[in-house]
């Protein structure tokens, strides 16, 4: 596990830390549970914040398992695969696909593209 940057950590009662800046964090267990409520220290502020999650669930928004990682790719492999289906639609069922479903499978093809990377052209 790795701290995953830039990404924006809910704390709770309306508060937010970048996933970098956060440096450290303790449960608050007085007369609440444990686990309930937590004490963030922010990178950059002199006093803690209290966030209302608990440290285990602000630590698991904070990090990048292997499984994100894989999770990534298999997204991108399915983006790939509805491109190839779609390059494949004959025009005629395209054109029955918009009509009848709105849906603008062109449209759809190219924020594919781009959420992969690749131009217009393929």
């Amino acid at each position: 596990m790795r701290i995953a940057a830039g990404r924006i950590v809910p704390l709770g009662y309306g508060k937010y830390a970048r996933s970098e800046r956060i440096v450290g964090m303790e449960p608050i267990e007085d007369a609440r549970g444990p686990g309930r409520r937590t004490r963030v220290w922010v990178e950059g502020m002199a006093e803690p914040l209290v966030a209302s999650r608990s440290e285990a669930a602000i630590l698991a928004d904070m990090v990048e398992g292997v499984e994100d990682a894989g999770r990534g790719e298999a997204q991108r492999r399915l983006l790939v695969d509805l491109l190839e289906t779609l390059d494949g639609l004959d025009p005629v069922l395209r054109r029955i696909v918009r009509d009848q479903a709105r849906w603008d499978l062109d449209r759809l093809e190219a924020r594919i593209r781009s959420a992969l990377g690749l131009d217009a052209g393929g």
